[in-house]
């Protein structure tokens, strides 16, 4: 037998005992040294359940592959010092590519989510083509540094909002709906021999969260990403759920009563008034020009307090949309991130918190996502990353799926 008895296991740790259970036990060990490492083999027995033999086996397998390093011994304790096991950073790289309708970034990232190498384009509405030269121009800058292992490269994953060509935008330019009519899989799979997965890019965030992030705390959640158009991914019990039309965790789409005019009482998508498109044309209303994330950070003190009149005003939006999906997901926790700089996301929470009954244990706790604004293209290359650890969030529906293309069922 493989494992011990009397052992409760989480079920994304549990192995199996049949003679052809090599590969799905090999697995098990990876996902409990990557979630919890750095851990000793007793630990990642009694996490698994497996016997100390079995586990022998597997780890000397591991180190044999490079998958896992030797860290450390672990002093203080009875006995012979435990050595402590890890990833190893070297085992597998990736590369995770963002792009929205402001902004594209390429991350360089290695098998622990280390970011080994980044090159960011602050760009609105960025064409295909161009997107396609930029992108490779990024990966031949990491080759030829030696940034990545090309040897040991996973993938290549691709975040990025569905409708991206469809949805109008203050200043979109005409040529935009090209996004509607390129094939992005086609194109990035002629630019690499490498697996290419792509996924909605909130859903991304919140499986950079899960594999990289707060997902050590909370295995079921939303991120809320706060972006030029905001966005939600949702993971259950610690695997992303996408829905049946993918369209789980679109936050956006939440109507919301829109209170300004008294005499009437309207009701309008979160996501028509709650983004950073809507911050930067609710401070031009009022005759201060922002553009870019960072124009947020050094604006003056009239400028400081409209953004947290807009914040207090967003705040209470959010606050209903959190009711709701307490009620009816009933997560964990509320994740809020993206591109909104990090003192506002914690201005915005400290808002909503005030419009929250503390004592209601039946709402989600809800929290800054740790990531920060490159957490999509975290996500992006975590994609392969899980796929080449065999971690449980590996989705093969990502090596087939286009958002784009994916929406076409939406028409039919």
């Amino acid at each position: 037998m493989n494992q011990t008895p009397d052992v409760k296991l989480s079920p994304d740790l549990s192995g199996a005992n049949v003679e052809d259970a090599g590969e799905h036990n090999r697995a098990v060990v990876l996902r409990c040294i990557h979630r919890q490492a750095p851990i000793s083999r007793a630990e990642i027995a009694r996490q698994t359940g497996f016997t100390k033999p079995a586990i022998a086996r597997i780890v000397d397998r591991l180190l044999d592959e490079g998958l896992i390093i030797e860290a450390r011994r672990r002093h203080g304790l009875r006995g012979q010092p435990a050595i402590e096991l890890e990833i190893n950073p070297d085992a597998f790289f990736a590369i995770g590519i963002n792009i929205d309708r402001d902004h594209l970034t390429i991350l360089a990232v290695d098998a622990v989510g280390n970011v080994r190498a980044r090159v960011h384009h602050e760009k609105r509405y960025i064409l295909p083509a161009e997107f396609m030269q930029l992108s490779a121009d990024a990966i031949s800058h990491f080759q030829r540094s030696r940034l990545i292992d090309d040897a040991h490269l996973a993938g290549i994953g691709l975040a990025m909002p569905d409708w991206l060509g469809e949805i109008a935008f203050p200043g979109r330019p005409a040529d935009y709906w090209e996004w509607m009519e390129f094939d992005v899989r086609a194109a990035l799979e002629e630019l690499t021999q490498h697996p290419v997965f792509i996924e909605n890019e909130t859903n991304a965030a919140a499986l950079a969260e899960l594999d990289y992030g707060l997902g050590a705390e909370s295995r079921s959640f939303l991120y809320i990403a706060v972006n030029a158009c905001p966005g939600g991914g949702l993971v259950l019990d610690g695997n992303g759920h996408r829905g049946a039309m993918g369209l789980s965790g679109e936050i956006g789409w939440v109507p919301i009563a829109d209170g300004k005019d008294e005499s009437t009482q309207k009701v309008r998508l979160l996501g028509e008034i709650f983004s950073l498109f809507c911050l930067y044309q609710f401070l031009a209303e009022h005759g201060i020009k922002v553009s870019v994330p960072q124009d947020l950070l050094t604006l003056d003190a009239r400028g400081k307090r409209l953004v947290s009149q807009w914040l207090k005003e967003m705040s209470a939006h959010l606050a209903v949309a959190v009711r709701h999906v307490g009620m009816i997901v009933d997560p964990d926790a509320i994740l809020v991130g993206g591109r909104l700089p990090i003192r506002m996301i914690d201005e915005l929470l400290r808002y909503v918190h005030e419009h929250l009954d503390a004592s209601d244990g039946a709402l989600p706790s809800i929290h800054r996502a740790s990531l920060g604004e490159d957490a999509s293209a975290i996500g992006a290359a975590a994609m392969p990353m899980a796929a080449a650890l065999m971690l449980a969030s590996s989705d093969e529906v990502q090596r087939t799926r286009s958002p784009l293309k994916y929406m076409d069922r939406l028409n039919n």
